[in-house]
């Protein structure tokens, strides 16, 4: 019977996101949001306009507020406790605010702050990202390697065939160029302005590390697994380190999905807006029940996997 529940990073935002879900949790939670950070979340959630809600330091409070809301309502379900929890980049605030690590007022002000570190590490149509399918791990890096002027790395590697790249701009031109001639079957650049988890943020984590210094951090009631090495930490001095090294380290989402089923837990439910999790997942490991519960149906779904 035991599960885990992900949370969702940056690409899962969406004007409207969880209007599926008629609860007043919700509501409230986005309410609060807005108070927090003294800006309208809940209507940028609700109304957009989408440029707006897609300006990174808008986008990972809203993304964090909506994910938070879902948790609420999830245990409002008075279902069994998660075995574990893990979060993809930005989601692993999530994580730690339902774990109760993070308090969800401090997440919200310290993921504001880590989007605008981000865009102002790197000048706005200098950096980006762009995903590559068809290459296993080892390839991608010895191809990033290969690129002859300009930072090019890996940053998430989401699921076997399936990783994402960020570097400067004259890195992924020259990848655009080269790619499918290494073997990729795809090479499509992303709609992100800011090359996250690459060296490129080094300076901004260490920005963030500072913020982190005067947050309260305690250890979470829920293990947690962090992006840096799929591993949990128990202190606030690890989870802080785990938080900034993150910013310019890449994201193991393959090698977390495999260590939660390692401890035999075959049920993944994607917490926040969005499916990109679930179709992971999918191609990570066979045997694994992954639902996501953005909607009514999807909570559904889960809670009945649950009680069966």
């Amino acid at each position: 019977m035991s599960y885990a529940l992900l949370f969702p990073g940056q690409g899962s935002q969406a004007v409207g996101m969880l209007g599926a879900h008629a609860a007043p949790v919700i509501d409230a939670t986005l309410r609060e949001a807005s108070e927090v950070l003294g800006w309208d979340l809940a209507g940028l959630v609700r109304n957009g306009p989408v440029e707006e809600l897609n300006r990174t330091d808008r986008t990972q409070p809203a993304l964090l507020a909506a994910s938070v809301a879902l948790w609420r309502l999830w245990q409002s379900q008075n279902l069994p406790a998660p075995a574990a929890l893990a979060g993809h980049s930005l989601g692993e605030y999530s994580a730690l605010v339902a774990a109760g690590s993070l308090g969800f007022s401090d997440a919200l002000r310290l993921v504001e702050l880590r989007g605008q570190l981000m865009q102002a590490a790197v000048p706005a149509g200098t950096g980006g990202m762009t995903a590559i399918v068809g290459l296993d791990d080892e390839a991608v890096a010895r191809l990033c390697a290969e690129c002859p002027d300009g930072v090019l790395e890996p940053a998430n590697f989401n699921a076997p065939g399936q990783v994402v790249v960020a570097g400067e701009i004259g890195a992924l031109d020259w990848l655009d160029a080269n790619g499918k001639a290494s073997g990729a079957r795809m090479v499509k650049r992303l709609a992100m302005s800011v090359p996250s988890h690459c060296s490129l943020m080094r300076g901004a984590a260490q920005m963030l590390a500072a913020a982190l210094e005067k947050i309260d951090i305690v250890p979470p009631s829920i293990r947690v697994l962090h992006n840096l090495d799929a591993a949990p930490r128990a202190d606030a001095a690890g989870i802080r380190a785990a938080l900034a090294a993150q910013l310019h380290q890449p994201v193991r989402w393959t090698q977390t999905v495999q260590a939660l089923q390692a401890t035999g837990i075959a049920r993944l439910f994607e917490c926040g807006p969005g499916k990109v999790l679930v179709g992971l997942n999918k191609r990570i490991a066979e045997g694994l029940t992954s639902v996501a519960l953005e909607d009514p149906a999807g909570l559904s779904q889960a809670a009945a996997t649950l009680n069966a």
